[in-house]
């Protein structure tokens, strides 16, 4: 356990900042591996340690195989992404490390087919792939679908239509 406390603190993630991370991820401690290629990640994300989402980067990154970071990234890289724009919305929003590779594609390819949305659509609304597909994010575009067939069409477009989703 003393180690990993070590590591986090040098990497300038506090103690007051690491208790929490524990309490949320049990396994942080005996998962932890921090190469330098995860270290080149992190810094990669561009965030700053000041950030408060800075300790859930390095947890985060910490506690993945190297093998699923890359597999992550080649999912974005398939819908356009560049490895910069990827990195930076881990950064943004570092959650998006623990969404499962399926779950991205059946939002993205929602977002891109459906919608008709571009990708880059995601490195500024992130909750569209949070979202529940079936649950949330498909009956609530069916509801502006509807509302658009009203002819209330004027006030729902663009940026609009995404605060309302």
């Amino acid at each position: 356990m003393k180690p990993v406390i070590a590591t986090f603190d040098e990497l300038g993630v506090s103690g007051k900042d690491l208790i929490p991370m524990l309490l949320s991820r049990p396994t942080l401690s005996p998962r932890t591996s921090l190469n330098d290629g995860k270290l080149d990640y992190v810094r990669k994300t561009s965030i700053s340690k000041d950030s408060k989402m800075y300790k859930y980067v390095v947890a985060l990154i910490a506690i993945s195989r190297i093998e699923t970071i890359h597999e992550k990234l080649a999912n974005f890289e398939k819908f356009g992404f560049l490895e910069d724009e990827v990195f930076g919305l881990f950064g943004r929003s570092p959650l998006i490390l623990s969404l499962s590779i399926d779950k991205v594609q059946r939002n993205m390819n929602f977002i891109l087919g459906t919608m008709k949305l571009p990708a880059s659509v995601v490195l500024g609304h992130p909750f569209l792939l949070f979202c529940n597909l079936e649950a949330v994010l498909k009956p609530r575009v069916l509801l502006v679908g509807k509302i658009q067939d009203m002819g209330l069409i004027p006030q729902i477009k663009g940026p609009a239509m995404l605060r309302a989703l």
